[in-house]
């Protein structure tokens, strides 16, 4: 069964709804869904495209033609590629952009914070006081569904993790993806098919077995009446007397302006689009908090790679239909070596395997042929990248902490990411420091960075970028109030009555885990308090049919 079509044609937009939402990823789509089980008009937005599974890069070509890269002066490639590359002058930022958002190419690793995040003081009192945070992960957790895959400790990437983490003196665990392992029909009723263990979950999942925002919260939010529409680009909100006016450019050749009506807007267009909207929407007169902006955090990320070890390690994907079956890679992240520090939470750190994605394995030799970093290079020309030294190569996602001190700001009509002394933040020292140490213990080199002299530099980058419209008491302290309503002003506790963001730009610090489940967590609490405050009800119980047994092709 073929997964139906979400987005409708731009001529089926009303001229107003009750609800716009401004995005499509974790924070866009539970709102979408939630309002529109509350019997709102809503009519979601988003910049990007919508893709079909089957329709992932599974090719080099392909993935090219999948990259949009923006320095802030000039870009490259097609607006609504899914990979969104902003390259800054002291941090690049990787984002997705598509019908689903970030959900489409991530991990889909699900994990909630150390409890000690939520304790910090940074977070409005209420967060941890009103009950309805436990609330929020749990609802999230019963629509993304994240799986342990029972067969992970037998995964060549799993054994070779498990064999380099004795230098910590403790093991990997199993990983929470929002992954289906088993043929299934999820709780938005789509029919979806098992995990082939390719490996390609970073690149778009053609099996159709990733429990992206598209195939869960968006599909229960057209379901309940949502419009969906893609390829709207919005630049800035204008506040009404009754309401708000969403104004956006129409992708196509003239990049015709249009706008929208509506009494709520919530912008859930990730940390760095709902940011330049209202960016954008303050130089145009709308008050907010000076907060606007400051708090960015790149999560603590590092990737990093170890080349050369005594083992088969197995983690470049295969694809779809996977070109081995006979040694499955398994998901993009399957396993994890958990390293909190009991004294110091900012020095707290988790060290996952990763999987490069079947697309970009062409390139994987020239990346490290480069300076001479890959022994036997003509080997793996010859034998490519799943028999010769390429089969020996280990990647890591790391995440962890950093101070958030960054800042989003515009700069000649453009945003950019300003945050001077970042790459001496703590953080990637001691992440240099624990990925030496498997290293070589797998009897690998490590190697920080095999993009140097590529525009992508030396500079950190992150894929979890956070902050810009933190949380905070009042306006002092951030630019949004613990339900996500946007500060109407620089001081106190006033809020714009209509104006909402749910994304991750709303966290006020590091998670020092993949943010995916908290930004999904806080949105389904800010919906909670919408309701209440709205007279509003919604029911949270799964869509199911036993006419969709048959998994999705």
């Amino acid at each position: 069964m073929q997964q139906p079509t979400l987005s409708l044609p731009r001529d089926a937009m009303r001229p107003a709804y009750d609800v716009v939402v401004v995005g499509s990823g974790y924070g866009g789509g539970v709102t979408a869904c939630r309002l529109a089980r509350a019997k709102q008009r809503v009519c979601v937005l988003e910049r990007g495209r919508e893709v079909p599974v089957g329709s992932f890069p599974s090719r080099l070509p392909e993935l090219r033609r999948e990259l949009q890269v923006n320095d802030g002066k000039k870009r490259s490639g097609s607006a609504t590629g899914l990979y969104d590359v902003r390259i800054g002058a002291d941090i690049n930022v990787v984002v997705g952009c598509g019908l689903g958002g970030g959900s489409l190419i991530n991990a889909g690793v699900a994990l909630r914070p150390d409890p000690r995040v939520f304790a910090d003081g940074t977070w409005p009192d209420a967060i941890r006081t009103d009950g309805l945070l436990d609330t929020g992960f749990e609802r999230a957790a019963g629509m993304l569904s994240p799986m342990r895959y029972a067969g992970t400790p037998a995964l060549t990437k799993y054994r070779a993790l498990e064999a380099a983490s004795g230098v910590f003196g403790k093991r990997p665990v199993t990983v929470p993806v929002t992954v289906s392992f088993e043929d299934s029909v999820n709780p938005a009723g789509v029919a979806q098919r098992a995990c082939t263990l390719c490996g390609d979950c970073c690149s778009g999942c053609n099996v159709g077995a990733k429990n992206s925002i598209a195939v869960t919260y968006l599909t229960d939010a057209k379901s309940h009446g949502a419009d969906i529409f893609t390829e709207c680009g919005v630049s800035h909100v204008e506040k009404l007397s009754g309401g708000w006016r969403v104004h956006f450019t129409l992708s196509g050749a003239d990049n015709s302006a249009a706008h929208v009506d509506a009494k709520t807007v919530v912008l859930a267009a990730g940390t760095l689009g709902s940011t330049e909207i209202l960016l954008r929407s303050r130089e145009r007169g709308l008050k907010t908090s000076d907060r606007l902006g400051e708090g960015f955090s790149a999560n603590g990320d590092i990737i990093a790679f170890a080349l050369g070890g005594r083992n088969r390690v197995n983690a470049v994907g295969v694809g779809e239909p996977p070109r081995f079956t006979d040694d499955p890679v398994g998901a993009s992240v399957a396993g994890q070596i958990e390293l909190p520090d009991e004294t110091d939470l900012n020095a707290s750190m988790i060290i996952q395997e990763g999987t490069m994605p079947s697309s970009v394995a062409p390139l994987l030799p020239v990346f490290f042929i480069a300076g001479g970093r890959l022994l036997g290079a003509a080997q793996s020309l010859i034998k490519g990248v799943y028999q010769g030294p390429l089969s020996r190569l280990q990647s890591f996602f790391v995440v962890s902490h950093d101070d958030a001190r960054g800042r989003l700001v515009l700069r000649d009509g453009a945003l950019r990411v300003e945050w001077p002394d970042v790459a001496q933040q703590k953080v990637y020292a001691r992440v240099d420091e624990a990925l030496t140490k498997i290293a070589n213990e797998a009897g690998a080199r490590y190697i920080k960075n095999p993009l140097v002299g590529t525009s992508m530099g030396t500079k950190p980058a992150t894929a979890h970028p956070l902050g810009g419209c933190g949380m905070g008491e009042t306006a002092e302290t951030g630019a949004v109030d613990h339900k996500c309503k946007v500060f109407s002003g620089p001081s106190g506790g006033e809020t714009h009555t209509g104006l909402y963001v749910c994304d991750g730009s709303v966290m006020p610090r590091s998670l020092g885990c993949n943010p995916l489940l908290t930004i999904s967590a806080l949105t389904e609490r800010a919906m909670v308090h919408f309701a209440r405050d709205h007279d509003l009800t919604f029911e949270t119980e799964p869509v199911r049919s036993e006419a969709q047994l048959e998994p999705t092709v």
